[in-house]
């Protein structure tokens, strides 16, 4: 089993939730590991904006991965002085959308099970996507279940849980029940 801390960090767009992560990596006083699931995109220039918003935040002794994909095997590679900071699962689960469904269970269990093994602590960033209505296209709905479902099980694994919205962070582990997920 797992003795490194896990914390989720969650909340919608714009919320800083990313901040709040970055705060706690360097909280944490261990090496920060940066893991990056987006993809540069130069044809897209309000993408590639927000990725240099990122980056201009992160002090320089970081070490930046960008893994869009093989989350699992970053993740194996990390050392016991690691703090993981893993920006963002909805980018991530986007880049794996094309998954049937059972290659996307696999990749979700293979994920929970690194999780369990690693002595690094690791920071998840999650964007809440199922507040609103649901999507009226198939590849939107099933972005949003996975999405909701990655997070309500990572949510029982993890030491905290917190919440970035309104402009305020609540620590959920403290102020709120957990409720145990039917897998």
């Amino acid at each position: 089993m797992n003795q490194s801390k896990v914390i989720l960090v969650t909340g919608s767009t714009r919320s800083g939730k990313s901040e709040w992560a970055e705060t706690l990596a360097l909280e944490s006083q261990k090496q920060v590991v940066y893991i990056a699931t987006a993809t540069r995109n130069p044809n897209d220039g309000e993408w590639e904006k927000r990725i240099q918003q990122h980056q201009q935040r992160r002090p320089e002794n970081w070490i930046i991965e960008e893994v869009p994909i093989h989350l699992s095997a970053t993740l194996n590679n990390a050392q016991a002085n690691n703090c993981l900071l893993v920006d963002s699962l909805g980018t991530w689960v986007a880049n794996l959308l094309e998954e049937d469904e059972e290659s996307w269970q696999g990749i979700v269990s293979e994920l929970f099970e690194t999780i369990n093994s690693v002595s690094a602590e690791i920071i998840f960033v999650a964007e809440e996507t199922g507040w609103g209505v649901v999507p009226a296209y198939e590849m939107g709905r099933k972005f949003r279940d996975r999405l909701g479902s990655l997070i309500r099980y990572l949510g029982e694994m993890c030491d905290s849980v917190y919440l970035v919205t309104g402009g305020h962070v609540l620590n959920l582990s403290l102020l709120g029940s957990p409720l145990t997920a039917k897998k």
